[in-house]
């Protein structure tokens, strides 16, 4: 484990004249309110390395290290996204593994299924959700996290062999281009309907204003406490309740300090009194309706698509989603599916 600034500068000294770098991250997401980039794993062909964010290590030197490399990594745009936050990191070449796997028509896209395919070696499962942020790192955790990196080059050389072996190497460019653009858009939530989680729609008006009362509340005790919501309370407690409440029925509290129980009671009382008027408006999504023409062009689509990828033996929403073939049965000109997709299923390629 790198934990200062002389072992990085050792490290960076080791992979000054190498070409290509496998890279992986892990945050703490699932025990924290404000995630933070908690390891970067690298693997080159003669080690791997743990390097520390928590630490005293200057990452910027790193990145600005790996921005002249080739960077292997396995499903990329969190990894991106995470990088980014500790400084600036655009890479020259990145190459991720899921998204040419995927293009080779490959079923089982997880990294654990993938070397398990090419090496026979199965990776253990046991840290998936740990608490990445903890010091010292046991032994299980810290080889978890350099088999995340491991078997990253070897696995590259072959999924790129077989990408040029099916003449399917243009299409991995252009998807890895539009995820890297994609890793690099701010996603704001939208406080309007933020607190519509999963199953509120089916509540009723006033179960739902509810809701959106105790969703905020929630959401200001994760802050306040730096953990998860959910580990405040589940999307599956503030349903039950909101429905419960708004009816006049009971139901189990979850597990709670006091001094947050009573701020519960305190804002589930408040929440009742919200009047009619201020309730949230249910939302309907009022899409406009498709011409029987835009109709019948979107079946058509769909049967050419579905034609060519019986043919590339590929899942046929690799071509083009349902919702990307809605777009383009509207508006030819949408840039729903990209070049190679738009070629596939006989379309004009859009102008650069």
């Amino acid at each position: 484990m790198i934990a200062d600034a002389a072992g990085l500068e050792d490290l960076l000294d080791r992979i000054a004249d190498l070409a290509v770098i496998a890279v992986d991250t892990e945050a703490d997401s699932l025990h924290c309110y404000f995630e933070k980039l908690c390891l970067i794993q690298i693997s080159t062909p003669t080690e791997h390395v743990l390097v520390d964010p928590l630490a005293d290590v200057p990452i910027e030197p790193l990145l600005d290290a790996l921005a002249d490399k080739r960077v292997i990594f396995h499903g990329a745009d969190y990894d991106l996204r995470m990088l980014r936050r500790a400084g600036s990191f655009e890479p020259r070449d990145i190459f991720d593994t899921m998204i040419a796997s995927r293009l080779c028509g490959v079923d089982q896209l997880g990294l654990g299924a993938l070397v398990e395919k090419h090496f026979g070696v199965q990776l253990s499962k046991s840290s998936q959700k740990a608490n990445w942020a903890r010091r010292p790192l046991p032994p299980e955790m810290i080889e978890y996290a350099m088999n995340d990196t491991r078997y990253l080059l070897e696995l590259a050389e072959r999924i790129e062999a077989e990408l040029h072996r099916l003449g399917r190497w243009d299409w991995f460019t252009e998807s890895r281009d539009r995820m890297v653009a994609s890793s690099r858009e701010i996603k704001e939530r939208d406080a309007e309907n933020v607190w519509r989680i999963s199953g509120s729609a089916r509540l009723s008006p006033r179960a739902q204003s509810v809701l959106r009362v105790l969703w905020f509340w929630r959401d200001a005790e994760a802050r306040a406490w730096n953990r998860p919501p959910f580990h405040v309370a589940s999307n599956d407690d503030l349903l039950r309740i909101s429905e419960c409440a708004a009816t006049g029925r009971p139901f189990p509290m979850p597990r709670m300090t006091s001094r947050r129980r009573r701020s519960f009671e305190v804002t589930l009382a408040l929440a009742l009194q919200v009047p009619e008027a201020e309730w949230p408006k249910m939302e309907r999504k009022r899409g406009k309706r498709r011409t029987n023409e835009q109709l019948k062009r979107f079946d058509e689509l769909r049967a050419v698509r579905d034609g060519v990828a019986v043919g590339l033996q590929i899942d046929p929403s690799i071509l083009a989603s349902r919702g990307a073939l809605e777009a383009i049965s509207i508006d030819s000109s949408s840039p729903a599916l990209m070049r190679w997709q738009r070629t596939l299923i006989g379309l004009e390629p859009l102008a650069v």
